[in-house]
């Protein structure tokens, strides 16, 4: 990826959502040729002179300072993920540049996945940066079936939630809101591209969902930023139904870019009920999807 090309797309997309109202600024009914705010603008909000942010728009962040990156943030209206994502970018073109990772997991330790194994109650997966399933207990297992045994997965192949929402056509089906999870998918992409611009594998993933799904591609050339944390997974599944559930992220300190992933919901509710028939279905079968892995 082109990083200074990085920088200057996410800067020019951020300025254009912010309109002069929304910044405090008066219009006095110029037809403006620019969505949003101009340069010129943001440079005033942000004390900076035009020369300076125009420098900095065209991918020059090397050696900025924390304090003008905050003051771009605060005119930008910046989010705390587009704050963060800015100053990845930032660090990522400094002299000192570094990758954080560059090659995310593709296992996890004896001692998580036993872990996993002992929330026998509880949907549990461990992704990678790449939204690539590298772990799961038998109940996360049967939940993303549709995931393990989606025909746009090869031999050998990780299990991408990036490449089943894209590319699988039974995708729609599974997601409830398909426009929400392709939207989250593509936000946590880009987030973790502004982290760690060295990874070759995440670069060639977004090189082939870009080739193959239009979707991907218009969504990927937004921008968005988002931090997956916490919120709800609303899935259809082909054996227990609808269900609504509650999901935490956690990372995992001693595996950098790893998150652990539980999925629950309320006591006495009818997706509670409708987990427990997955449990059951899922240990009718724990024995063949293992293998299956």
């Amino acid at each position: 990826m082109d990083h200074r090309a990085e920088i200057k797309a996410f800067l020019t997309s951020r300025r254009a959502k912010v309109t002069p109202e929304q910044a405090g600024l008066t219009s006095y009914g110029r037809t403006r040729r620019v969505p949003g705010l101009r340069r010129s603008e943001v440079a005033d909000l942000a004390g900076v002179s035009v020369e300076y942010y125009a420098q900095l728009e065209r991918g020059g962040l090397a050696g900025v300072s924390e304090s003008v990156l905050d003051a771009v943030a605060r005119a930008l209206r910046l989010d705390e993920a587009e704050r963060a994502h800015l100053a990845d970018l930032a660090r990522a073109a400094g002299p000192a540049r570094r990758t954080r990772r560059t090659a995310a997991a593709q296992q996890v330790r004896p001692g998580v996945q036993r872990l996993l194994d002992l929330m026998e109650s509880v949907p549990v997966i461990v992704n990678n940066a790449r939204l690539e399933t590298v772990a799961a207990n038998d109940l996360g297992r049967a939940l993303f079936d549709p995931v393990w045994a989606s025909p746009t997965r090869s031999p050998g192949q990780p299990v991408s939630h990036a490449r089943f929402t894209f590319l699988d056509p039974g995708a729609p089906a599974f997601w409830t809101d398909w426009e929400q999870a392709a939207d989250d998918a593509v936000a946590q992409l880009r987030t973790e591209a502004g982290r760690d611009p060295g990874d070759r594998a995440l670069t060639g993933l977004v090189g082939e969902l870009s080739t193959r799904s239009g979707p991907f591609r218009q969504r990927w050339a937004a921008h968005d930023v988002r931090l997956h944390r916490t919120g709800t997974k609303h899935v259809d599944h082909p054996v227990v139904g609808r269900l609504g559930l509650d999901f935490e992220a956690l990372e995992l300190p001693a595996d950098p870019g790893l998150l652990m992933i539980t999925f629950t919901a309320p006591a006495g509710s009818p997706t509670a009920d409708a987990v427990s028939l997955l449990g059951a279905w899922a240990a009718s079968r724990a024995p063949a999807a293992r293998s299956s892995s």
